[in-house]
């Protein structure tokens, strides 16, 4: 049995740890509200994108670009994001996990690892890539901290330009779709080519508004949020759908995809970085409510300990007294 002194040294070391995960917790708390807000303020530009993007569509059925034509696939690229830091659950590791699977699934149908680039946002994984023996596009760590809109679009022009002169056939993004922060949905997309009918059928529902990671919370706020939604679905304008093209189709089309492709770049940026805040503050509030745990049964132990050694005490001084 552990002795007053080293239960006394444990609680003080577990009860400062708890201060750290707590902190942390509160942090990534913060960070995940901050990113909640940049997701909150690319929507209006995503939705207006999506909507012209979709007039045009619906108007003419076969409309087509250089960005949508599939051909037979000999050097694939793939853009996973990562974090920069550790102490978010298995946020990275997933990630990892899945990169893996995918770089051996093209290592047997390309014949080895030489024709797959990785473009790595994320230190996490960039390490990982080197590790594999991948070829690693830049160095793009940067942005898993401060997500840049130039960098992206600077990435997604590159990404772009090797795919109109053949350079690369395929293009995947692995990423977590943040929808709360109580879920993110690891998600493994096709950048290039793009299939603009199926992209703006994807699920794009979000919580944006709160930081509760437990799944009742959630639901109770999906059911309030719902009246809500139906009353300003109530309230919405029409809006003009009377688009004058010019100078035709396949020129606007060639315009708004590449813009459309920017903002699929970094809006995953933006999920990436919301998720990884998130799964850190559910691992430090796990983390906390451990420590909290482990107190309750150090406490019991040392208090179990000291009585033990008071009774022992006084059962000395008893019997001494009666040897007398």
């Amino acid at each position: 049995m552990p002795s007053l002194k080293e239960i006394k040294n444990r609680l003080t070391s577990v009860n400062s740890t708890r201060k750290i995960t707590s902190a942390m917790k509160m942090v990534a708390s913060s960070k995940l509200h901050h990113a909640q807000q940049m997701i909150e303020n690319t929507l209006p530009y995503e939705t207006m994108l999506e909507h012209i993007l979709k007039t045009f569509l619906a108007s003419e059925a076969d409309a087509s670009t250089v960005f949508n034509v599939e051909r037979p696939v000999k050097r694939v690229a793939l853009v996973v994001y990562a974090s920069n830091s550790s102490l978010c659950g298995g946020f990275n590791a997933n990630v990892i996990r899945l990169l893996q699977h995918i770089v051996d699934e093209y290592s047997e149908s390309l014949g080895g690892k030489d024709n797959i680039v990785v473009y790595p946002i994320g230190r996490k994984v960039a390490e990982k890539a080197a590790k594999m023996g991948l070829h690693v596009a830049g160095d793009f760590t940067c942005l898993a901290e401060k997500p840049n809109v130039k960098q992206c679009i600077e990435i997604a022009r590159e990404i772009g330009q090797k795919f109109v002169s053949g350079e690369i056939d395929r293009v995947e993004m692995v990423y977590h779709h943040f929808k709360s922060a109580g879920s993110q949905i690891l998600t493994r997309k096709t950048f290039l080519p793009i299939d603009i009918t199926e992209e703006l059928k994807r699920d794009r529902t979000r919580d944006l508004n709160s930081t509760v990671t437990s799944k009742e919370a959630q639901e109770y706020l999906k059911k309030n949020a719902s009246t809500e939604e139906r009353k300003a679905e109530e309230n919405v304008r029409p809006l003009n759908d009377n688009f004058i093209v010019e100078p035709d189709m396949y020129t606007v089309l060639s315009q708004l995809i590449p813009k459309y492709l920017h903002l699929m770049l970094y809006t995953a940026l933006l999920d990436s970085i919301a998720s990884e805040h998130a799964a850190r503050m559910v691992a430090m509030q796990t983390a906390t409510d451990n420590a909290d745990e482990i107190l309750r049964e150090l406490n019991l132990q040392y208090n179990k300990s000291r009585q033990q050694a008071i009774t022992n005490e006084l059962l000395d001084i008893v019997g001494g007294s009666v040897n007398n």
